[in-house]
C-alpha cells in the first residue's frame, strides 16, 4: 500500500479520535463544574480537606449489630421490590451468579494468621480495643469456610432450596465460572472444581491454581473476575495494614491487582498502590477492568475518599505514600518521592470511610435510569462521625464512565438510634436481572427486582 493511502487512511481514524476525546473533555469538564455542590469525598474531583490525624487513640464509631426486626427489611426505590431471598445464613459476605440462575453465597470472615505471622495491627490495646469493636460490629464470628447454593426454582424471590455447595474453605470470597471450571478466591490462593450446571454440591477436591499473598491478613478478602476470553483470572490483594504500620517488607505483593494465566497458573502484578482493592467488575460498554478499593484511616472523618476506579495496567494508585494521587501522606515513613511522583489518582470518589465491599454492573433489564452504571455495597464506617456507608449505592455510568452523583438505592440498615439491622456486602445481577445483596450481619441474601 502506499504511503499516502495509508494516510488518507489513517485520517478519519484520527478525527474520529480527536473527537471522541474532545467529547470527553467537555463531559467530564461540564461533570466538574455539577460537583460544586456535592458532598466532600464523592466524584471525579472530589474535595479534599487538610489531614487532620486521629492520634494514638482513632476515631471509632461502629454500629453494633442488633440484626432485623421480624418483618423489617430495607428500601429501594419506588418500582421495586425487596425480598429476603434466603435468610439465617452464617455470615454471607459474597454472591455469584450461576449461568442456570442459580446463587452461590460464600459464607466466611476473617482467617486465623498464616506462616506463624502475627497481625501487629492486632496487638496492644488498641489492637485489642479494636478486636472488641469488630465484634460488636458482628465481625468476631469465627468463618464458616463455605458456599452456599441458592435456588429459586418459582421465580417469586425467595429460594426454596439451601445447599451446601462447598465446605473446608479458607476465608473463601471471590467466585467465577469459565466454561465448566468454578475458581475460587481463598484467602492465600485461588483454586478450581469442575462444575455440571443444576448440580448442588461439589464432591471434587479443590486443585490450586496459583498462591496469593497472605500472612498476617489484615485484609483478608480475595475478590477474582476473568477475562472476556476466559484465558486470564484478575484477583484482589488487600494490604496488610493501614500505611505500612508493619514494614513495606509484609507488603510484598500486596495492596494489587494480579493478573493469573489460567492455563499456566503464571502470575504477574497488574496495578498496584491500590490500599484495599475489594470487588472488581468488567464496564459492560468499554469492556474495561474497574475496581472499588477502601482507603487509609485514622486521616479524620473526610479523609481518604474511598474509590470506584478503572484498573490501568501497570498503574500505580499511590498507597501507603499518598492519596488520590500524589497527596503526601506524611505519616508513613521513610517518604518516597520517586513512588509518589509516579501515583495517579483514582477515577471517582465514593466518599471516606463507606467501606465499598461489592461492585456491579447493572444492564438492561434495569428500568431505563439504572441500566448503566455500577451498583456498589457499602458495608459502613467504623472511624467516622456521623456514619457513612450502610448502603447499596448506584453511581450511573454513560459511554463508559460515571456520568453523575451516586444515589441511595437500597438503604434503611442503620435503625434510628444507630445501630446495624444489616452490612450490604457482595452484589450481583441474577438470572433475571435483579439485584442481589450479600448481608452479613443480618443474615440474609437480599434481592432487589423491577417491580414489573
Amino acid at each position: 500500500m502506499r504511503p499516502d493511502t495509508v494516510l488518507m487512511n489513517a485520517r478519519p481514524k484520527r478525527a474520529a479520535a480527536a473527537l471522541i476525546a474532545a467529547s470527553v473533555a467537555v463531559l467530564c469538564t461540564a461533570f466538574a463544574a455539577q460537583q460544586s455542590g456535592w458532598p466532600v469525598g464523592v466524584g471525579p474531583d472530589p474535595k479534599l480537606p487538610p489531614p487532620n490525624k486521629d492520634g494514638w487513640i482513632p476515631n471509632v464509631n461502629v454500629a453494633p449489630a442488633e440484626g432485623w426486626p421480624q418483618g423489617a427489611m430495607p428500601t429501594a426505590p419506588a418500582g421495586f421490590r425487596v425480598t429476603a431471598l434466603a435468610t439465617g445464613l452464617e455470615h454471607p459476605r459474597n454472591v455469584y451468579t450461576l449461568p442456570n440462575g442459580d446463587v452461590l453465597v460464600a459464607e466466611s470472615n476473617h482467617p486465623p494468621p498464616l506462616n506463624g505471622e502475627k497481625d501487629k495491627m492486632a496487638q496492644g490495646i488498641k489492637g485489642k480495643g479494636m478486636k472488641w469493636e469488630y465484634k460488636r460490629a458482628g465481625a468476631g464470628v469465627e468463618s464458616p469456610n463455605k458456599i452456599i447454593l441458592l435456588r429459586d426454582a418459582d421465580g417469586d424471590g425467595v429460594a426454596e432450596t439451601k445447599t451446601v455447595f462447598m465446605s473446608n474453605l479458607f476465608s473463601p470470597f471471590g467466585m467465577v465460572l469459565v466454561g465448566d471450571t468454578l475458581y475460587i478466591a481463598d484467602a492465600d490462593a485461588i483454586l478450581k472444581v469442575p462444575y455440571k450446571s443444576g448440580e448442588t454440591q461439589v464432591t471434587d477436591k479443590p486443585v490450586k491454581v496459583a498462591d496469593l499473598p497472605s500472612g498476617a491478613n489484615h485484609h483478608w478478602t480475595k475478590y477474582v473476575v476473568a477475562s472476556p476470553d476466559g484465558k486470564k483470572l484478575y484477583a484482589t490483594v488487600g494490604s496488610d495494614s493501614n500505611i505500612g504500620d508493619n514494614g513495606m517488607a509484609a507488603e510484598e505483593g500486596r495492596a494489587a491487582v494480579w493478573e493469573i494465566d489460567i492455563a499456566t497458573g503464571s502470575k504477574r502484578l497488574y496495578a498496584s498502590g491500590i490500599r484495599n482493592p475489594t470487588a472488581l467488575a468488567w464496564e459492560p460498554q468499554s469492556k474495561t477492568l474497574w475496581v472499588v478499593a477502601n482507603e487509609r484511616d485514622e486521616l479524620g472523618n473526610d479523609l481518604v475518599p474511598d474509590y470506584l476506579t478503572s484498573v490501568k495496567e501497570g498503574a500505580f494508585y499511590g498507597w501507603p505514600w499518598s492519596y488520590w494521587g500524589q497527596h503526601v501522606d506524611s505519616r508513613v515513613k521513610p517518604q518516597n518521592p520517586q513512588m509518589v511522583a509516579k501515583a495517579i489518582p483514582p477515577d471517582y470518589g465514593l466518599g471516606s470511610h463507606v467501606a465499598p465491599l461489592g461492585l456491579t454492573f447493572s444492564d438492561s433489564r434495569m428500568p431505563a435510569n439504572y441500566a448503566s452504571g455500577a451498583f456498589i455495597g457499602e458495608h459502613g464506617s467504623w472511624n467516622r462521625k456521623p456514619f457513612a456507608g450502610y448502603e447499596v449505592a448506584f453511581v450511573p455510568f454513560a459511554n463508559g464512565r460515571p456520568s453523575g452523583p451516586p444515589e441511595d438505592f437500597l438503604r434503611g440498615f442503620l435503625s434510628k438510634d444507630g445501630k446495624a439491622y444489616g452490612r450490604p456486602v457482595g452484589v450481583a445481577i441474577d438470572g433475571k436481572g435483579a439485584l442481589v445483596v450479600a448481608d452479613d450481619v443480618g443474615n440474609v441474601v437480599w434481592r432487589v427486582a423491577p417491580a414489573s
